[in-house]
């Protein structure tokens, strides 16, 4: 069985985690080329800002981390989301062996087997489409602390 044999196995589900996975990678990557050169936002606040207002300095620095943020909440979500579909997958997958073995009786267990693969190709997609955005979503989140820390560091010390 190839993975094109999986996806179809795992019905809709699975087309809307690759969707999700999909668009995730897309800011994942646009986050991945954009936050290190945020570095110059450092630059760019001087430029902007007279030392001599510190709560104007204070305001800068919170818009140009929001900025950064921007795109991080899609990314969280789908860590969230994800996991939560492939159980939704999975108790659809049972229902419907459930449902077989209503139909059909106890006699051959391949009839309640197509349920069950539902059920498990679901949660592993979600698990598979989850980890990847929660551990991208760690790490910018980190990144841009360490921007903020030093900007306020820089300017406000």
């Amino acid at each position: 069985m190839d993975l094109l044999d999986y996806i179809e196995k795992g019905g809709v589900i699975v087309y809307i985690l690759i969707f999700l996975n999909f668009i995730g990678f897309t800011i994942i990557l646009w986050k991945f080329f954009t936050i290190p050169r945020k570095n110059s936002m450092l630059k760019k606040i001087k430029s902007k800002i007279d030392l001599t207002h510190l709560k104007t300095l204070e305001i800068q620095i919170e818009y140009e981390v929001k900025k950064l943020e921007s795109g991080l909440t899609y990314i969280k979500n789908i860590a969230s989301v994800a996991p939560l579909l492939g159980l939704l997958g999975t108790v659809y997958g049972v229902y419907k062996a459930f449902e077989e073995i209503t139909q059909k009786g106890l006699g051959d267990p391949t009839i309640f087997s197509g349920g069950i693969s539902i059920a498990l190709i679901t949660t592993i997609a979600g698990l598979i489409v989850a980890i990847p955005h929660l551990i991208a979503y760690n790490y910018f989140i980190s990144v841009i602390d360490s921007i903020e820390l030093k900007a306020k560091k820089e300017f406000l010390n």
